[in-house]
Formats: structure tokens, sequence, C-alpha cells
């Protein structure tokens, strides 16, 4: 092989590996949090002063009128209201709001939902194996929503198909 054959073949090397973990469909977004609508529902605006509403990827917590539900939306708010956040969106669900992982001063917030005991791994949805880790601990500690009686860690997914 000569040195031209071989500089060639290496930039294409190079040019692959460079390219390769660029996913085609990777959407993040940097903005402040402006509004918390509930537990894992967050609106952002980001440097367009656009608003986006965002839907934490992964978790389920408690609904407004369920227990514990004002609690969750508390812990959200105090956890990333009026901080600078990075989203990285996995989806976009049926009312239009991007489905992502939220991160703020490195802290994964919709893992810490779960190890504060503030929401359950939303199991249909989630293939992050340590919420579920963050999940059991946070029940065998009896921290967050965990604290209440059983009858009472009803999780929202069969919370909301009583109500409908």
């Amino acid at each position: 092989m000569t040195i031209a054959n071989t500089k060639t073949l290496l930039f294409v090397i190079l040019l692959y590996l460079v390219l390769l973990p660029l996913p085609a469909t990777a959407q993040e977004y940097i903005g402040r949090v402006v509004g918390i609508s509930d537990g894992d529902t967050l609106t952002l605006l980001d440097n367009q002063k656009q608003q986006i509403k965002v839907r934490l990827a992964e978790i389920d917590t408690p609904e407004s009128a369920q227990p514990y539900g004002s609690r969750a939306k508390q812990a959200l708010s105090g956890l990333a209201y009026g901080k600078t956040v990075i989203v990285k969106v996995q989806d976009t669900d049926r009312y239009g709001r991007k489905v992502g992982r939220v991160y703020t001063d490195g802290l994964d917030v919709n893992a810490e939902m779960v190890r504060i005991g503030a929401a359950w791994v939303y199991r249909k949805y989630a293939s992050d194996q340590n919420l579920y880790a963050l999940e059991k601990q946070a029940r065998k500690n009896k921290v967050g929503l965990w604290s209440l009686p059983e009858a009472q860690q009803v999780p929202p997914w069969e919370w909301r198909k009583t109500r409908r």
C-alpha cells in the first residue's frame, strides 16, 4: 500500500469515526425553566425566547389530585424552577410536549425525582435500569411518596385509569 493510499484510508476512517457518534435525530434544548405544570412537566424558555413544554422521560409523578401530587410538583420546582437546564429530547408525545431527560448543574433531574421518592419509574416507557434501583432504594427507605400509607401509593397510570 502506498503512502497516498494509506493517508486516504486514514482520512476516511477518521471521518467515519467523527461522524458516527452524531445521531441523526438528536435534539437538545438549553434554557431557563419558567414554569412547572406538575411533578413531571415543565416549561423551558430557550435562547430564541421560545417556550417549550417538556415531559420528563421515564418517570411518572402523582397527579395533582392524588396523594403527594402537590409535593411532587414542589420537588420538581425546587430542582429546576428558575435554573438553566439542558433537555435531551427522546420523543414528542401526543400532546406535542418534548419528552426527555433534564439536567441542571450536572444533576439528572429525572433520576433525582425518583431518588427522593417524588416519582415512580414509568415502567411502560423506562429503559434506564438505574431508575429502578433508585426507586427500590427510595421504597426501602420510605422517602417521599413511599412514606405514605400503602393504600395511597397508587401509581399514577393506575390512578388515571380509575378517573376515566
